[in-house]
């Protein structure tokens, strides 16, 4: 066969599967099955897209809203003690380290904290650097100052200033220029005569407040000066450790490994993702199960695509007899009935792929879906668009509804032509 007439077989296979595929009386509209077997590539499509988005964005957003008070890698000591003593030298170190591109000493411990009034609870107290051009950014908490700023300038001129969470400071009731207490418990002595610890209690000034959106460090993170942090957790001169940034997020765990082989024994290294690696696993699970539990719509789609094709076939069985006894030959009939799945498919794909965008971009835009914070640590549901999934998903889309189309084209292929014309 030449080159010439395989073009007009073609041709003549596309003109029969739309014939096929429109309304009877000559309608150039779609028939009422095909609309609905379209409908139904859509609707799974349109889920899929929005859903991954869904998923795509919860863990993007969660991801970065940690990474605003939690650096890339964290140096740490082992022992009893749990703080480095020597983090100057350390820090030299770390500073000179390929693929670090800021490191500075933190402080981080616990402490329960109270406004003056009867109502008090615990909070986290991380001690850093105070704000200024030279101290190294390896975060981005200071950036998200909503009153004050991490200078730590209290009135008296000794840096004793405190910011707090906002959600924290609404419950104490405090503002900027007010002052808290906090009692911390470390390194103090035992009471000769109640066999008990003795708390000590110490007086900050309010000098910020920041906000980050993500529900854990602001309702219980409050920051203070790194002096101030080392006196209040009883280290003197030592730190918990050094915090990291690396020159690329996801290369973190390698710039870990690398700096725990350089320095050796007894320092330790924990990066983003081991930090919060329970957090992120379930995420990466629950996006696995709802991308298989939705692509069972296409797959609920395909089987439409398979009853559709198969009336089509039973209600055409006498022209297929003709155009068989006309010499059509029985791969041009199965190519008809390709032509009709794919169509579907492609149709129903890219009307999907729209719906899904457009339905993601607005839920992402508008914030149509809130979330309690304290539940969900975000306050709406974040989208975020990724390319491999969304060609995944046309992918299967267009491959499953090509599969579907093999049964009902091979039966109108093994139509005898004398059967199929005295067919009723």
């Amino acid at each position: 066969m030449s080159a010439t007439d395989t073009r007009s077989l073609t041709r003549l296979e596309l003109a029969i599967a739309w014939r096929y595929l429109r309304s009877r009386r000559g309608s150039r509209l779609l028939s009422f099955i095909s609309v609905i077997a379209i409908g139904g590539v859509v609707v799974g499509v349109s889920a899929l897209i929005i859903i991954m988005g869904v998923m795509n964005g919860l863990q993007s957003d969660l991801r970065e809203k940690i990474l605003v008070g939690s650096p890339d890698v964290r140096v740490l000591s082992y022992g009893d003690d749990l703080k480095l003593t020597n983090w100057r030298e350390v820090l030299g170190r770390v500073q000179r380290h390929p693929g670090v591109v800021a490191a500075a000493p933190f402080v981080l411990t616990q402490a329960g904290i109270t406004a003056g009034h009867d109502y008090a609870e615990g909070a986290y107290v991380y001690g850093l650097e105070p704000e200024g051009r030279d101290v190294a950014a390896v975060t981005t908490i200071r950036q998200h100052a909503r009153t004050g700023d991490f200078r730590f300038a209290s009135t008296d001129g000794r840096q004793r200033g405190i910011v707090l969470g906002r959600l924290l400071a609404m419950r104490l009731n405090t503002f900027p220029g007010d002052t808290v207490r906090l009692v911390s418990f470390a390194g103090k002595r035992i009471s000769a005569a109640t066999g008990t610890m003795v708390p000590a209690v110490y007086s900050y000034e309010v000098t910020g407040i920041f906000e980050t959106g993500m529900y854990e460090y602001d309702n219980a993170y409050t920051y203070l000066a790194l002096p101030a942090a080392q006196e209040f957790a009883g280290l003197g001169e030592a730190v918990t450790g050094i915090e990291v940034k690396s020159t690329n997020r996801w290369a973190a765990n390698k710039v870990a490994e690398s700096l725990s082989s350089a320095l050796g024994f007894p320092y330790r290294t924990v990066d983003w993702q081991e930090q919060n690696r329970s957090l992120f696993q379930a995420l990466k699970l629950e996006k696995l199960g709802m991308g298989v539990i939705l692509l069972l719509i296409v797959v609920v789609a395909a089987f439409n695509i398979v009853s559709t094709l198969t009336m089509v076939v039973a209600d055409k069985t006498r022209e297929i007899g003709i155009l068989k006894a006309m010499g059509l030959p029985a791969r041009s009939i199965r190519q008809v009935f390709v032509w009709q799945g794919v169509f579907i498919g492609c149709v129903g794909t890219v009307l999907g792929l729209a719906g899904g965008l457009a339905g993601a971009l607005a839920l992402d835009r508008y914030r149509l879906i809130a979330l309690d914070p304290s539940v969900y640590f975000i306050d709406h549901l974040p989208v975020r668009i990724d390319a491999v999934d969304v060609g995944l998903t046309v992918l299967a889309s267009i491959l499953i509804a090509a599969v579907a189309t093999v049964y009902p084209a091979v039966q109108a292929a093994r139509l005898y032509p004398v059967e199929a014309i005295r067919h009723e």
